[in-house]
Parts: structure tokens; C-alpha cells; sequence
């Protein structure tokens, strides 16, 4: 996929997601094999007012590209500001606009996808944001709010027109959530109303998932966001064994400590260990004791345990 003079060299690119794609877990599913990758989305207004935790969550690694930097809004202005401080401070390769975050506590701001809901407005947010900066800017959004009111074919072609150089598509409306099943025919009606490259996103498991939905929508890279958490190898198309994924939740571990200290680094690892070891036997078992983990001794105690419990089940059942 080429955005502009951006080039993105792969079938599939790592979600968005807030409060899970953090530096740390962006890093690991880069070395895995995720080879674009977006920040947590961060409001404009925050960084307008340089809101420090909103600051933290642009960091960007230096082998991070190309990688878009995700802001919201609904204010032009402020969200042309935004996206600059957003660029100066990530350095990152793309400007992302959210227009298809469904949480009510954005969309009650008339952020994120009720957006979809004031054409004009997200007309005038994209014009005032492309104007704005160096680099290209694309639309993650949704069908629309509601079934009633599909339109993301309809707003695309108009926000392509004021300067948006891709979109990624969610193929459910706002309504929805993450219930039902993604159409991704309501994708394909997108891709063939606009003339740049657009991302398709949901119901999106594996990399046969991907080659399957590009086949249908006409897209140009799928999107993986909830498979790939407690998962980055998701993007290799192979299942890891024991001894890889150890590796990589000790790498990811170490990488949320760096980043967040050890305190946090033992909270927010409780949940993504808890993904990490989804579907092992005695899984149940592991996640009560994980979530008694705050120190990095408690981590490496189990961690060890969990793997060499593991091992020693698969050579007995082999």
C-alpha cells in the first residue's frame, strides 16, 4: 500500500487499540512481524493543552516507521494544532484521524464516529488537517452510526476530496460495537468509491482472514486489532510454541518497565499474561494467579513455572 510517498510493505498492519497498543506491545509485534503500526489515539485537545500523559502515549520507537501517529477531535482548529504537536513530538510517518471510536465517552463530545453523524464537520476536520501537515493523512472510520445511516462510502469520497490520502474501514456501525459480523461487503463499497488505498478492519483473525477479505473488499492491507493481543505472531501466520512466547512476554515485560516502570509494569502486564496464555491447559488456574502479580520476581516466578508446566505436558502427551 502506498499512501502519498509512504510505503507500506505488508498484508496487514497492527489496530489501534486504547490502553493496549503502547509502545511496548507496537514493539513486540514488530519484531514478530507487523510492519505498520498506529499509536493509541490521543485527543487533540490534550495535546493542544501539552497534557503530559497524552504526550507519553506518542512515543514512537526509533526503528518504529512507518508508523501514523492517531488523533480525535471535532474541532478543526484544534485538531489541526493537535496533529502538528502530534507529528512533533512522535515523528511519525502518517496522521491518522479516529472517526470510528464508538465509546460514549468520546462520541457524547461529538468525537470520534459521530463524527460520521456531521458530515460537514468531518469535512472541515480532515480540510484544516491535511492543510495543516507534511505528511498524509488518513481516516480510520466505521459504516456508519447506525444501520439506518450507512455512509461511509458517501463521506470517504467527499474526505477524499478534501485531502484524506487513505482510509481504514471497520465493516460494523457505531451501534454495533464489536457484536454481530463485520460486512465487509460495506467495505468493498468504499474501496470502489474512492481512489486511494483503504484498510480493511474486523472480524480479522489471521493472516488467511486478511488474504480472504482483501480477495472480497478490493482493499489494499487488512487490519488486525483484538486477535493480535496476547498474540503478536499473528502476523507470521505460524502459532508460536512455549519457548517463543515466553521469550516474547519476558521481552514485553521488560519493555513496559522501561517505559511505565515496574509498579505499572506489573499492572498492566496482569492482563496482557492473562491473553498471553489464553487457550493453555489449566489457563483458569494461571490468570487468578496472575493477577496477584506486582513485582518483577512475582512475573518471573510464574512466568517460569507456567512455561516449564507447559513443556513438561507437551512431552508427556507427545
Amino acid at each position: 500500500m502506498k499512501l502519498q510517498n509512504v510505503s507500506i510493505n505488508a498484508v496487514a498492519a497492527l489496530a489501534p487499540m486504547a490502553g493496549v497498543t503502547d509502545w511496548a506491545f507496537r514493539t513486540v509485534c514488530r519484531e514478530t512481524a507487523a510492519v505498520y503500526t498506529v499509536t493509541e489515539m490521543v485527543s487533540a485537545k490534550a495535546l493542544c493543552y501539552q497534557d503530559q500523559k497524552s504526550l507519553r502515549l506518542l512515543r514512537l520507537g526509533e526503528e518504529e516507521h512507518p508508523a501514523a501517529a492517531q488523533i480525535f477531535g471535532s474541532d478543526p482548529a484544534c485538531m489541526a494544532e493537535g496533529a502538528l504537536r502530534a507529528l512533533e513530538i512522535s515523528g511519525a510517518d502518517v496522521l491518522d484521524i479516529n472517526m470510528g471510536c464508538p465509546t460514549p465517552k468520546i462520541v457524547k463530545n461529538g468525537d470520534g464516529c459521530a463524527l460520521m453523524r456531521s458530515p460537514d464537520t468531518a469535512a472541515a476536520v480532515v480540510r484544516a488537517v491535511a492543510n495543516a501537515v507534511p505528511v498524509p493523512v488518513t481516516v480510520k472510520m466505521r459504516l456508519g452510526w447506525d444501520g439506518g445511516s450507512v455512509n461511509a462510502a458517501e463521506l470517504a469520497k467527499r474526505l477524499e476530496q478534501e485531502g484524506a490520502a487513505g482510509f481504514c474501514v471497520h465493516g460494523r456501525t457505531a451501534r454495533q460495537g464489536y457484536s454481530g459480523r463485520a460486512d465487509w461487503q460495506g467495505i468493498a463499497a468504499v474501496v470502489r468509491a474512492v481512489s486511494v488505498p483503504v484498510c480493511a478492519n474486523g472480524d480479522i483473525f489471521s493472516l488467511h482472514d486478511v488474504k480472504r477479505c482483501l480477495a472480497l473488499t478490493g482493499a489494499s492491507i487488512g487490519m488486525i486489532g483484538r486477535a493480535a493481543m496476547g498474540d503478536p505472531f499473528v502476523f507470521t501466520g505460524e502459532e508460536a510454541d512455549m519457548t517463543r512466547r515466553a521469550e516474547t512476554i519476558r521481552r514485553h515485560f521488560a519493555l513496559l518497565t522501561e517505559d511505565k516502570g515496574e509498579k505499572t509494569a506489573c499492572l498492566e502486564m496482569r492482563r496482557h499474561l492473562a491473553w498471553y496464555i489464553r487457550g493453555l491447559p489449566y489457563a483458569a488456574s494461571y490468570r487468578r494467579e496472575v493477577s496477584s502479580v506486582s513485582a518483577e520476581t512475582d512475573f518471573t516466578r510464574l512466568l517460569c513455572r507456567i512455561t516449564r508446566e507447559t513443556e513438561e505436558r507437551g512431552t508427556r502427551s507427545g
